[in-house]
């Protein structure tokens, strides 16, 4: 078996967002929030369900599942792999944007039912060691919690590092699923009907040519907005290495040297190769190298 990076947009939906395969999101939202008794989600229904993207005009828009269970509350489910600037006003805006949408402003306020955003996160998010975090709204003094209806929850895989025979519970597993599926050649030993379900989504022996052609696609068009970025980034440091980093006089050159320090270990720090870096500054490459021997001395 070969299956697919489930961090990928087209892997993502199509293993959550699949309406026939709908024990999938209902097994993982139970593990992932602890689900238990009466709270447990028996039936959802997929607001945005999944549809063959269509790649004619160069672009793949997928930025999560949106569910409905029997009791009426709503999920959000979001695989956010880059650290993006406002990442949490932009959940907040999500989450009460759902909240406020089902109603209209005739309707009265106890039609609203709880809205849960669930984050997986392919970085570190919160300061502390726990891969998975709830947020809600509390009592700084006390605990409480008077305003029930909005809910985070966040995966944050980086902070995982179990291996599968440390696996315990379904939560671990549904984990590890979304972290490692792609280098695993087999279903690990599991009796939970949606993680199983999970796994056979995303065997990409099992997927069209259209399908797999999406999949690659993506990546492609991810790599391409990563190369944009690094290469603004190069030109913002050319731009600063010229403005700032080469004496201009007398008198100023101490300045000017610590500011190409500065600048060359800013450089190396936004991953701009020793190379590329000497090759910007026009300094010869063993200058550079001494520069950067030094800053971590």
């Amino acid at each position: 078996m070969q299956f697919a990076d489930v961090k990928n947009d087209i892997a993502f939906r199509k293993d959550f967002g699949d309406e026939n395969r709908k024990e999938t999101l209902i097994s993982f939202l139970n593990a992932i929030l602890d689900f238990k008794g009466k709270q447990r989600i028996i039936d959802v229904n997929i607001l945005n369900p999944y549809q063959f993207p269509k790649l004619s005009r160069g672009k793949i828009t997928i930025v999560d599942i949106k569910a409905s269970d029997q009791q009426g509350r709503s999920y959000i489910v979001e695989m956010q792999v880059g650290d993006l600037e406002g990442f949490p006003k932009r959940v907040l805006y999500y989450a009460s944007k759902s909240y406020s949408d089902q109603i209209k402003r005739s309707d009265f306020y106890r039609k609203l039912y709880p809205v849960i955003l669930v984050g997986i996160l392919d970085f570190e998010f919160t300061q502390n060691s726990h891969y998975l975090s709830r947020h809600q709204v509390l009592d700084v003094e006390t605990g409480e919690q008077a305003i029930k209806d909005m809910e985070f929850t966040f995966v944050e895989l980086p902070k995982f590092r179990k291996s599968l025979k440390d696996l315990k519970t379904l939560a671990e597993k549904w984990i590890f699923f979304i972290k490692n599926a792609e280098d695993l050649t087999f279903i690990p030993d599991t009796d939970d009907a949606g993680l199983i379900s999970a796994y056979e989504q995303a065997n990409m022996h099992t997927w069209t040519q259209k399908e797999l052609d999406a999949y690659d696609y993506t990546f492609m068009r991810e790599e391409d907005g990563r190369a944009r970025i690094d290469r603004a980034e190069a030109k913002g440091m050319e731009k600063e290495w010229k403005r700032n980093g080469k004496g201009n006089g007398k008198g100023n050159g101490k300045r000017n040297g610590k500011g190409r320090a500065e600048i060359i270990c800013s450089m190396s720090k936004s991953g701009i190769s020793t190379e590329q870096i000497a090759e910007i500054t026009k300094m010869p490459l063993s200058e550079v190298e001494k520069i950067l021997k030094n800053s971590n001395d």
